[in-house]
């Protein structure tokens, strides 16, 4: 079932200055909690320059501006997948060694790369979900899930399932953002 992005609010609804109402009930709820796992992530990285949002703190590749541009490709890659199924996803068990490549630059600041830039993406990406997900008539609408050794076989996963998944995902990389930057000068997201 390919899912579309409506483009006006639900039925029922009215527009005050041209604007839908706010959300309510689960969609709110969804997006509120999304919402406030992307400001712990973008937290992590006041004050600091481009050069220490690049820098690794433990043994591990991650660092602040690579977790925030390895997030917003996943959003926007599960974005693509409400919209467009499985086709939007790359074929994962064909990916070559370049690929892997590309994906592990996910996870590190390249030359020219700068934390606004990096924040703007994300801020956009978010954007793009938000209006997504408000604007769907249906949150039980799913896809089949593409091949991947980390999916189960003939899955399928509903936008709520996919909007949890983002969730999870934003909430598993602010914690991972909140040890490096602890690393990095000793401030954290909270406490």
């Amino acid at each position: 079932m390919t899912v579309k992005q409506a483009t006006t609010p639900n039925p029922g609804q009215s527009v005050r200055n041209g604007q839908a109402p706010a959300l309510t009930g689960e969609r709110a709820d969804l997006l509120e909690t999304l919402a406030t796992h992307r400001q712990f992530l973008r937290l992590t990285t006041r004050d600091l320059t481009d050069e220490q949002v690049g820098r690794r703190t433990t043994v591990s590749e991650l660092c602040l501006g690579g977790l925030i541009k390895h997030v917003a490709a996943v959003e926007r890659g599960w974005h693509g997948f409400i919209v467009d199924g499985p086709s939007a996803m790359p074929n994962f068990t064909e990916w070559t060694e370049e690929d892997f490549a590309r994906r592990t630059d996910e996870f590190r600041m390249l030359p020219g790369e700068t934390l606004a830039g990096v924040l703007a993406d994300y801020a956009e990406v978010a954007r793009g979900t938000d209006e997504l997900i408000a604007s769907l008539p249906d949150l039980d609408a799913s896809h089949p899930l593409p091949e991947a050794p980390w999916f189960e076989p003939g899955g399928r996963w509903s936008v709520r399932r996919v909007l949890l998944h983002i969730i999870a995902e934003t909430a598993q990389h602010a914690g991972h953002a909140d040890i490096i930057r602890e690393g990095l000068d000793g401030a954290k997201s909270m406490g």
